[in-house]
């Protein structure tokens, strides 16, 4: 037997034998809790996994000031109540109302870990958002100079410029003129959908990086859009063709540093997603872990996973490894098919289907 494929048989057996994984536990570099009744119950579903995790500010009122950050913070904490190690980080909506006082002492005083860029209009609560990126290049600079990470929602909204390919445009129009611009500004080029931004990170230095979401590791345009709209699977940005799908599966499971694990989980009621005007946003979080996991496990890339979701992500922010380890057992669960309280349910990633790992409670 040749020696590689004596290496695929070791390979494949360790596949096939290993019944659990223990790592440190990881954090979530991008998550929406929303607010109200609807926070209280989704905020356990990622505290349970997560050590940390960065929460977007894109509420009905975008959080803009260190006051409203603080607020936000505590109604988390408080959903959070039975993981006590659990830690919320907050990020400020850039946008005109953004004091840059704000801004500076937000990030230095640890209020504030990021700022997010949302182009007007491109997603859920972005009405607020930024028309011209010249427009908070003030603010940008500030960040720039205290080495506040930037987080992007890398997408243009111009109306003929076609919906799948806003992302790449972005890149070319947007992000990289701005890097040149400010080349020591800290960015994360966040959810993002195609080989051509998995090539361009791959191509920069170290100033960049990326978080992968688990339904973009699973599902293409045609698992939306195939034998009928699924409106469970609909999320901006929007999934892609197979090839950039298998590009993002190879840059997550690669160990390449500059990746690291973001699920954008974001739920919103069924009434809200099966509507004429269907909201935006899959909520993985219920299984997320597992989710990513089974496809490290497909691709006999587990040894990379703890990089992936423990590592990387802290290397770029410049926070410590979080103490705790978590396992996931190889034993399968079936996934609810619906999930709520009495005011709405939804519907989690993949609901009524079934998965081969499951997150260990001790």
């Amino acid at each position: 037997m040749k020696c590689s494929k004596l290496r695929q048989k070791k390979v494949g057996e360790r596949r096939k034998y290993m019944n659990s994984l223990t790592i440190i536990k990881p954090d979530d570099w991008h998550v929406h809790f929303r607010e109200g009744s609807l926070l209280k119950w989704v905020v356990p579903y990622t505290a349970r996994q997560f050590s940390r995790a960065i929460v977007m500010p894109n509420l009905e009122v975008p959080i803009t000031s260190i006051k409203q950050a603080n607020d936000y913070r505590n109604q988390i904490l408080e959903a959070a109540v039975g993981y006590p190690s659990f830690q919320p980080l907050m990020t400020a909506y850039l946008n005109k109302d953004l004091h840059s006082d704000d801004l500076r002492s937000g990030f230095i005083d640890g209020v504030f870990a990021a700022a997010k860029l949302y182009p007007a209009n491109v997603t859920t609560n972005s009405a607020h958002g930024v028309k011209d990126i010249k427009d908070i290049y003030h603010l940008l600079e500030i960040m720039q100079e205290i080495k506040m990470p930037l987080l992007v929602h890398g997408e243009v909204i111009d109306n003929h410029i076609d919906i799948f390919d806003r992302e790449t445009v972005f890149i070319d129009k947007i992000l990289e003129p701005l890097r040149k611009q400010m080349p020591e500004l800290r960015i994360v080029f966040e959810h993002i959908t195609t080989k051509n931004a998995v090539d361009y990170l791959k191509s920069e230095d170290s100033n960049i990086a990326a978080t992968i979401t688990a339904h973009h590791l699973h599902i293409n345009r045609n698992d939306m859009l195939s034998g009928g709209i699924k409106p469970h699977l609909y999320c901006l940005p929007i999934a892609k063709r197979e090839i950039h799908r298998l590009e993002l599966v190879k840059a997550a499971t690669s160990g390449n540093k500059k990746f690291f694990l973001g699920s954008d989980s974001a739920p919103h009621f069924i009434g809200d997603k099966e509507s004429a005007c269907g909201c935006a946003g899959i909520f993985s979080a219920p299984q997320a872990i597992e989710h990513y996991l089974e496809v490290f496990d497909k691709e006999n890339a587990i040894g990379n996973f703890e990089k992936f979701a423990s590592l990387n992500g802290p290397d770029f922010y410049g926070l410590p490894y979080n103490k705790e380890k978590i396992t996931i057992e190889k034993k399968s669960q079936k996934i609810e098919t619906l999930i709520g309280k009495e005011e709405g349910k939804v519907h989690p990633f993949r609901s009524a289907t079934s998965i081969d790992w499951t997150f260990k409670i001790d």
